[in-house]
C-alpha cells in the first residue's frame, strides 16, 4: 500500500476507534447526575481537619476523587452534617448546604446535639453574598437537575429522612421549604452503605454493662434522639415515618467483620475470644482492634454481658434481637444494613427497580471503616464505589 494510502487508512482507522469509544462511553454513562457523600455518626467534613490529610471518606486517600476521575469526570460532593444530630437534623442542614439558604431544623424539638448550634447558612448566589456565607454545593438541584445520594452508616439514614421531607413534607415542622414537600424527583438515587436501618446493638449492649457507670462513653449513648434513632426499637419508628419512595432507586451494601466460632483456623482473633462457641459470633483478625473489644460473644474484658457478637432481647414491646444479629462489622449488625425492616428488598440481579431496596450483598472482611479506607489492614474499597459508580451512572 503507498505511503499515502497508509497514513489515511490510520487516520480512518484512529477515527473509528475514537468515535466507538465516545459511543461505548455514552452508553455506559446514561447520566451525569452529580454524586453526594453524606458521612456518618461522629463523621466529618473535607474542611473539618485539613492538617492531619485525613478524609472521613478514604482517610489518608480521597474517595471522592476516586468517583470523580473513575470512568469520568463526574461531579462529586461531600457534605457535612451534624456529628451527633438526628436524622431529620442532619436532612434539614444537607437541604440547605446543596440548594443554599439557612438551616431550617422546623418547630420540633431539637436534639442535644443541635440545640445550642449556631444556625448555618450557604449562599446559593455567590455574585449576591454580601455576608460572605460559603457557597451552596448544588443550587441548581431540582427535579431536571436530580442527585445520587451515597450515605455511610448514619449517613444512609439521614439520607431517607430527606427524601422523606422532599416529597412529603412535615407540616408540624412549620412552612419551610423544606417542610412544604412536593419535591418528588429531586433525587434520581439512594446508596446506603453499612447503614443501621434497623438500629445496632452497640447502643443497647454497652449501655446494659455501663448502666450504673457514669463515663463519656455512657453519655454518649444516651444522647437523647440522635442516639434513639440508632437503637432497635428507635429505628422501628423511623422507618414508619421514612417511606421508600416509588420514585427512588435504593440500593444497599452490608459489611461483615465477624466470623461464626470455631475450634481454630476461622480467621478470628484468638486472643479476644481463646474459646469460642459456634452458635455466636467473633472478631476477625482484621477488625479495628477497638471494636473487637465489643463486637464478639462477650465484652472484654468484663465477660459479663454479650457483645454485638451475642446479644438478645426479647421485652415486651421491643424489637426483637435474635441470633440472625449477631453477626456485625465493629458497629453495626449486618443484618440491619440490608434494607428497613417492612420495607421492599431485593438481591440486585443487575437490572434496578425503583421503589425497592436493591441490596448489593454483604462484603466479608470489612468493617465499618474499612469500607472508608481508613488505615487498617482490611481489603481495599475502590472496587465497592466502581461498582456503585457503575450502576449509578447507567440509570
Amino acid at each position: 500500500m503507498p505511503r499515502p494510502h497508509r497514513l489515511l487508512y490510520r487516520l480512518i482507522l484512529a477515527a473509528f476507534f475514537l468515535t466507538l469509544a465516545q459511543l461505548c462511553g455514552s452508553a455506559r454513562a446514561a447520566n451525569d447526575d452529580p454524586v453526594v457523600l453524606v458521612h456518618g455518626f461522629l463523621g466529618f467534613g473535607p474542611d473539618q481537619f485539613p492538617r492531619s490529610g485525613f478524609l472521613y471518606w478514604g482517610g489518608y486517600g480521597d474517595l471522592a476523587a476516586h468517583l470523580r476521575g473513575y470512568r469520568g469526570p463526574h461531579t462529586v460532593f461531600t457534605a457535612t452534617v451534624g456529628a451527633i444530630a438526628s436524622n431529620r437534623e442532619r436532612a434539614a442542614e444537607l437541604y440547605a448546604q446543596l440548594k443554599g439558604g439557612c438551616v431550617d431544623y422546623g418547630a420540633r424539638p431539637r436534639s442535644a446535639g443541635t440545640a445550642d448550634k449556631a444556625v448555618q447558612c450557604w449562599a446559593a448566589d455567590p455574585a449576591n453574598n454580601p455576608l460572605g456565607y460559603p457557597p451552596a454545593l448544588y443550587p441548581a438541584w431540582d427535579a431536571g437537575h436530580p442527585l445520587h445520594m451515597i450515605g455511610h452508616s448514619q449517613g444512609g439514614t439521614t439520607i431517607r429522612a430527606l427524601v422523606e421531607l422532599l416529597e412529603h413534607g412535615d407540616p408540624q415542622a412549620g412552612n419551610g421549604d423544606l417542610y412544604r414537600g412536593g419535591k418528588f424527583g429531586w433525587i434520581r438515587s439512594v446508596t446506603t452503605i453499612s447503614a443501621p436501618h434497623n438500629g445496632t446493638t452497640l447502643r443497647d449492649a454497652v449501655l446494659d454493662i455501663l448502666s450504673e457507670l457514669r463515663s463519656p462513653l455512657r453519655d454518649w449513648l444516651l444522647a437523647d434522639l440522635a442516639n434513639w434513632e440508632l437503637a432497635p426499637d428507635g429505628a422501628r419508628n423511623f422507618n414508619a415515618w421514612a417511606r421508600t419512595s416509588p420514585r427512588v432507586y435504593y440500593f444497599s451494601v452490608g459489611t461483615v467483620a465477624t466470623e461464626a466460632g470455631a475450634p481454630c483456623c476461622n480467621d478470628t482473633d484468638r486472643t479476644i475470644a481463646p474459646l469460642q462457641n459456634r452458635y455466636y459470633q467473633y472478631p476477625r483478625n482484621d477488625m479495628f482492634t477497638y471494636y473487637k473489644t465489643y463486637a464478639g460473644e462477650w465484652i472484654v474484658p468484663s465477660m459479663l454481658q454479650h457483645g454485638m457478637g451475642g446479644y438478645t432481647q426479647d421485652g415486651p414491646g421491643r424489637v426483637r434481637v435474635d441470633a440472625a444479629w449477631f453477626a456485625n462489622d465493629g458497629v453495626v449488625n449486618t443484618n440491619s444494613m440490608r434494607a428497613p425492616a417492612g420495607h421492599p428488598v431485593r438481591d440486585f440481579d443487575g437490572t434496578p427497580l425503583p421503589g425497592t431496596w436493591n441490596f448489593l450483598g454483604n462484603y466479608r472482611g470489612y468493617d465499618h471503616f474499612d469500607i472508608l479506607n481508613w488505615p487498617n489492614k482490611g481489603p481495599p474499597a475502590e472496587p465497592v464505589y466502581e461498582r456503585i459508580s457503575d450502576i449509578l451512572f447507567a440509570l
